[in-house]
C-alpha cells in the first residue's frame, strides 16, 4: 500500500531534531572531520568497500549484490558503498536499496566522494541508494539529493513521472529516512515537488520540518502536553515547486549526513575500522553483460537472430544461418539469466512460439493464426526477459514494459523487413548463393541436358513465359507448380501463394521461374 504524504505528515513526531555541530562550529559550517567521534576499533574491525559510479542500471544490481554476498563471508563489519552517480533506473535503485535494507551482519555506509575522477554527486537513484544505508559521510564539495522519478518520452526528452510512481518512490523513500534515523521532510522534499521544507528552532533546537509539520505545531495550544514553548522560523530550505539537493554542509547540519569525510583515511577513522579488507571493481564479465542487455543491443541481436531464423528455414541442412540464430539468443537469454531476469517462463514461451512459427511454415498452407500466435509468444518472451516482473504493478513499471516491448517490436519490424529484402533480392545476390538452395533440377543428364560453365544444369524455359498453371505446393516464395501438366520449381516475388492456386509465369530469368497469383 503506497502511503500519502498527509499520512506521513500526520505521525506523532513532528520532525526531525537535527544535532548541533560539534566541536563549537558555527550553524551552516563544515566540520573538519566526523561528525562523530571514532568508533572504539577493534583488531578485527574492517572495511569492504563496494563502489556505485555511473548509471544505476540492472548491471549494477548484479554487482552490488555480488560483493556484498563477499564481504558479509569475508566478515567485514562495514559495507561502504561510495557513490558518485547521476542516477539511473528506478527499478534497479529499489533493488538495490532493498537489498542493502536486509544487510544485517555488517553495517551499512554510504560515503559521497569526491576526487579529481568523480563527479561528486549523489542524485536521483544514488539519493535512495545513499538513504537505505545505516550512516551517509559525504566529502565536501558534494552534493545529494534531487530524486524525483522521471520518463523519457517518445522524443528523448525527460519529463516528471506520474503520480503513482512519484508516491511509491516517496513511500520508499520516507520509509527508507525513518527507519535509519534520517529527517523524513528531506527524504520527501528531494522527491516531492509540493513539499516545503523549513529549517525551525523549537525550544532552542534545529528542526527540519515540512509546512504541515510546522503549521501543526504552531497551532498547538501551548497548556497542550508536549506542545514546545517556543517556534521559532529560521529560514526557507525548500520552497514548494522545487526539489531539494543538499551539499555536504547542509546534509551535516540538518542531520542527514552523520560526519564529512574527505578521503577514505578520514571515513575508516571516523568509523573505527582498522583496515580495508578489499576493494570492489566492475570485472571484464560484469561489463560485458551491461552492453548485451543495453536496449540497441538486445534489438540488434533479435534483429539478427530472426534473420538467421529465416536463411536457416531456407538452406538445405544445418548450418551458419541457425548456428548464429543460437548464438544470438543465447547472448540475449543469457546475459539476462545472469540479472536473474529469466526463469523457466521466458524460455518455455521462447520454444513454444518456435514450434508454432514452425508448424505455420511446414505443415500449415498460408500464415495465419499459428503464426501470429508465434510471433507473438516470441515478442512476450522476449520482453520479459528484460524485466523481473511479469505483471506491472506500478507506474514505472508499465513504462519500463512499454520500453521493452519498443525495443522487441523494433527488432521484430526490422527482422520482418529485412527477411522481405532477402526474399526478393535473395536469389539475385551472389553472397546468399552458398545459403540458398537455388539449383533447379527438372531432368537428368541422361534426358539430354547439359552442364553450363558454371555448374548448374542447362535448360531454357522462355517458352513458359505468360503460361499460367497451378501451385501445388505452398510457394514461400519458393514452391512447386504444374504447368502444361509439367512440375517445375518456381518463385514468386515474395509473396505466398497457397497450394491450389492458379499461378501464371510472368518472368523467366535462366533457370528462375517467376510466377504471380492469379
Amino acid at each position: 500500500m503506497v502511503l500519502s504524504v498527509q499520512a506521513l505528515f500526520a505521525q506523532e513526531s513532528a520532525g526531525a531534531a537535527v544535532p548541533e555541530p560539534a566541536n563549537g562550529a558555527a550553524p551552516g559550517s563544515v566540520p573538519e572531520v566526523s561528525a562523530n567521534a571514532p568508533a572504539a576499533a577493534s583488531a578485527e574491525a574492517a572495511a569492504w568497500i563496494i563502489p556505485i559510479e555511473g548509471d544505476i542500471a540492472p548491471s549494477m544490481v548484479t554487482f552490488v549484490r555480488r560483493e556484498a554476498r563477499r564481504a558479509l563471508d569475508g566478515g567485514a563489519q562495514y559495507i561502504v558503498f561510495e557513490i558518485d552517480t547521476f542516477g539511473g533506473r528506478v527499478d534497479s535503485a529499489l533493488q538495490i536499496t532493498s537489498f542493502i535494507m536486509s544487510i544485517k551482519k555488517a553495517r551499512t555506509i554510504a560515503w559521497v566522494r569526491n576526487s579529481e575522477n568523480s563527479m561528486g554527486v549523489s542524485w536521483s537513484a544514488g539519493a535512495l541508494i545513499a538513504l537505505s544505508c545505516q550512516e551517509i559521510y559525504m566529502a565536501r564539495g558534494t552534493s545529494m539529493g534531487a530524486a524525483a522519478p522521471v520518463t523519457a518520452g517518445a522524443d528523448g526528452k525527460t519529463e516528471g513521472a506520474g503520480e503513482k510512481t512519484v508516491a511509491a518512490v516517496r513511500s520508499q523513500i520516507a520509509a527508507l529516512a525513518e527507519k535509519n534515523g534520517y529527517p523524513t521532510g528531506i527524504a520527501l522534499a528531494m522527491v516531492d515537488y509540493d513539499v516545503e521544507l523549513w529549517e525551525v528552532q523549537v525550544d532552542g533546537s534545529l528542526r527540519v520540518l515540512t509546512v504541515q509539520e510546522l503549521e501543526r505545531l504552531e497551532q498547538m495550544d501551548p497548556k497542550q502536553e508536549g506542545a514546545p514553548g517556543e517556534i521559532r522560523r529560521a529560514g526557507l530550505i525548500s520552497p514548494a515547486g522545487k526539489l531539494l539537493s543538499l551539499t555536504a554542509g547542509e546534509a551535516y547540519r540538518y542531520g542527514l549526513a552523520r560526519g564529512i569525510a574527505d578521503d577514505r583515511e578520514t571515513l575508516l577513522a571516523s568509523l573505527g575500522a582498522k583496515n580495508v579488507l578489499e576493494e570492489s571493481a566492475p570485472s571484464a564479465s560484469d561489463s560485458v553483460i551491461s552492453f548485451l542487455v543495453s536496449g540497441p543491443v538486445q534489438g540488434i541481436l533479435i534483429l539478427i537472430g530472426l534473420i538467421m531464423i529465416f536463411l536457416e528455414i531456407q538452406s538445405p541442412g544445418f548450418g551458419i544461418p541457425g548456428t548464429a540464430a543460437i548464438v544470438c539468443f543465447v547472448l540475449v537469454f543469457g546475459a539476462s539469466f545472469l540479472l536473474g531476469r529469466v526463469g523457466s517462463l521466458e524460455i518455455i514461451l521462447f520454444m513454444l512460439g518456435l514450434g508454432l512459427l514452425a508448424v505455420e511454415i511446414f505443415l500449415v498452407p498460408g500464415f495465419g493464426f499459428i503464426g501470429i500466435s508465434g510471433i507473438v509468444l516470441i515478442a512476450f518472451s522476449l520482453i520479459l526477459s528484460m524485466q523481473d516482473f511479469i505483471i506491472p504493478r506500478f507506474e514505472w513499471e508499465w513504462g519500463l514494459m512499454g520500453r521493452n516491448a519498443i525495443v522487441v517490436s523494433v527488432g521484430l519490424l526490422a527482422a520482418i523487413t529485412g527477411i522481405a529484402v532477402i526474399a526478393l533480392l535473395g536469389p539475385k545476390t551472389k553472397m546468399f548463393d552458398r545459403l540458398m538452395l537455388k539449383t533447379r533440377i527438372e531432368k537428368t543428364a541422361s534426358e539430354g541436358a547439359g552442364w553450363q560453365e558454371d555448374g548448374g544444369l542447362e535448360s531454357d524455359y522462355r517458352d513458359l513465359a505468360g503460361k499460367t498453371g497451378r501451385a501445388v505446393t505452398v510457394l514461400r516464395p519458393a514452391g512447386k507448380a504444374e504447368i502444361e501438366n509439367e512440375i517445375f520449381q518456381v518463385e514468386t516475388a515474395g509473396v505466398f501463394v497457397d497450394a491450389g492456386r492458379e499461378i501464371k509465369v510472368v518472368k523467366v530469368q535462366g533457370n528462375t521461374i517467376i510466377v504471380r497469383s492469379v
